[in-house]
């Protein structure tokens, strides 16, 4: 409602008074005649209405701040300061020349000198220990909270063309770096002429842009970090070459095998190996060979193996290796391969006789054996991934000791956890990563999460047991942290699960005993029945002689009708 004042006044008495005004009557100056023409040619003005507001004008604006590049710069601290007449990659010289230093008697004057001033600071910092752990040998339970996992990073392929996620590596040292083998691995998919080869090294704390480039001639299947030497990467090629990278001499490899003497196909694994020296791996592909490379020379392998299956009655048929397990734990000369053929071959380097080096063959699976990997608390024990199923096996037993239900897609991947022995994580075609806990619930995943879209070709573990990478067919590669409940082992688990593990082995070994019984059973029966019926048999002679005298029998008897039908002249 609107309140409003109507004042009636003059115009006089309003204002400062006007004294020299006054009312006088109206005069005419002078009159205008009207005229109707003019009217008819005047038009009327429309009103115009203007609309103030009774608040400031304002006005909205966005502003992007600048972004940053950041790039990772290191620096490669090398030993130096050598005299001239000492040669530094020669051991001998450098050691000769340290002890003719040591001896000296300005050098022992000025360590001496220098131990009161380090011994002074070290005294200082022992006064309180900052490495104490304040809950040594208490126990945390975590197996009251839900079992949860979060994504961390997400690195993406840089390239316009999306490549398949082929393989993961950790950095050995704390898991800083991760490096990530892109390949697309469908046989003649029109993306491989315009796909680039490059394969990448990211820093987990720097996922925008990758911290290096590696270069390989063909892309790159599969990828390892030396766990000895973390400057060391090997890889294998889609066109069956195997390179080494020194990641400070740059991003080609050092060295490369030549295409005679490698693989005919695809290298789809490859480890390295427990031994004297830190430079020996060994690879397997689907042309049926078995390689063991020295990378100081790659010219040739140092050892070769073929896969052939002497179970069959056909002969020895060539097997195609998919995957591959090496665990010192488990031997140093024995690995395990897992072939095109959903079977898992247990083969021996060091065998006495060169027949004895394929062992035991298993049959896995309807499919090829993705991945294979031992369980790192109890080694004898190995998990397989093929067709829709998870298989966990003893390799004292020819069959399965458990086997997961059949899934609606294909299982890709599994990698065992680092820290608990009884979890392990899968990964499936339609991009969910399950996450398994034995020693809580065996038929079902404890974890099941929808990862990507598009397949999750791969995943590993970290050694810390609590970050994992996956890598999925659309080249993006996702870091998850796992919480404490499935990363931190619990109050006698490894007791339980070993004890789990123990139980289905024996009694896959007594279903073993009571099936061999049954076929043993048979076999005899079989020969007693067929011996019974060699018994009861006729001998061949007798059988001969009632034949003879059954044939000439008919012929008498026709002979005997055709005498009787010329006698009565037909």
């Amino acid at each position: 409602m609107e309140i409003t004042t109507l004042y009636q006044k003059q115009r006089k008495e309003f204002g400062r008074s006007c004294t020299h005004f006054s009312s006088t009557d109206p005069h005419l100056f002078e009159g205008f005649v009207a005229d109707d023409r003019q009217r008819d040619a005047y038009v009327e003005r429309n009103p115009s209405v203007l609309e103030v507001q009774a608040i400031p004008e304002m006005s909205e604006h966005e502003v992007n701040t600048e972004r940053f590049t950041y790039l990772s710069v290191g620096m490669f601290h090398q030993e130096g300061g050598w005299p001239k007449d000492v040669d530094p990659t020669e051991k001998d010289q450098t050691t000769r020349y340290r002890k003719k230093v040591e001896k000296d008697e300005e050098y022992i004057r000025q360590v001496k000198a220098l131990g009161d001033v380090v011994e002074h600071s070290i005294m200082q910092n022992i006064a309180v220990d900052i490495y104490q752990d304040y809950f040594d040998g208490e126990y945390a339970d975590h197996s009251s909270e839900p079992p949860s996992a979060k994504t961390l990073s997400v690195f993406k392929d840089p390239n316009t063309i999306k490549r398949t996620v082929s393989d993961i590596s950790w950095y050995p040292d704390g898991g800083k770096k991760l490096a990530v083998a892109f390949a697309i691995m469908q046989f003649q998919d029109w993306r491989m002429e315009k796909m680039s080869n490059l394969s990448y090294i990211w820093d987990v704390n720097n996922p925008n842009m990758p911290e290096q480039e590696l270069v390989p001639s063909s892309p790159l299947c599969c990828l390892e970090y030396n766990p000895k030497d973390p400057h060391l990467l090997v890889g294998g090629s889609y066109n069956g070459l195997v390179s080494y990278w020194d990641t400070r001499k740059g991003s080609n490899p050092a060295d490369t095998s030549i295409i005679e003497k490698s693989h005919r196909d695809p290298v789809y694994d490859i480890a390295w190996l427990q031994g004297k020296t830190a430079y020996e791996c060994a690879s397997t592909s689907t042309d049926g060979q078995v390689l063991w490379w020295d990378i100081r020379k790659l010219g040739e392998p140092s050892d070769t193996l073929a896969l052939e299956d002497r179970s069959g009655n056909e002969g020895h048929s060539t097997m195609g290796g998919v995957s591959m397990e090496y665990s010192a734990a488990a031997g140093p000369t024995k690995f395990l391969v897992g072939t095109e053929q959903g079977k898992v071959v247990s083969c021996n380097r060091k065998a006495k006789n060169p027949s004895d080096r394929i062992g035991i063959v298993y049959e896995g699976h309807c499919g090829p054996v993705y991945a294979l990997q031992r369980n790192p608390f109890f080694p004898k024990y190995f998990m397989t991934i093929g067709d829709w199923t998870v298989r966990l096996w003893n390799e004292d037993l020819r069959s399965p000791i458990m086997t997961s239900k059949y899934f609606k897609n294909y299982v890709l991947d599994a990698t065992w956890s680092p820290t608990r022995p009884g979890v392990f994580l899968t990964t499936k075609m339609d991009g969910t990563l399950d996450i398994w806990d034995y020693f809580y619930k065996q038929n079902d995943p404890t974890l099941s999460l929808q990862v990507d879209d598009d397949g999750l070709f791969t995943v590993k573990m970290q050694d810390g047991g609590s970050l994992l990478a996956t890598g999925s067919v659309d080249g993006s590669v996702y870091m998850l942290e796992l919480c404490e409940g499935l990363s931190v082992m619990q109050q006698n688990e490894k007791q339980s699960v070993n004890q789990m593990l123990e139980r289905e082995s024996k009694r896959e070994k007594n279903l073993e005993a009571r099936a061999k019984e049954l076929r043993q059973k048979e076999k005899r029966q079989s020969e007693m029945a067929s011996n019974d019926a060699e018994k009861n048999k006729t001998p061949w002679e007798e059988q001969v002689k009632s034949i003879e005298e059954e044939f000439w029998s008919i012929v008498g008897e026709q002979e005997q009708k055709d005498g009787a039908a010329a006698e009565n002249g037909f």
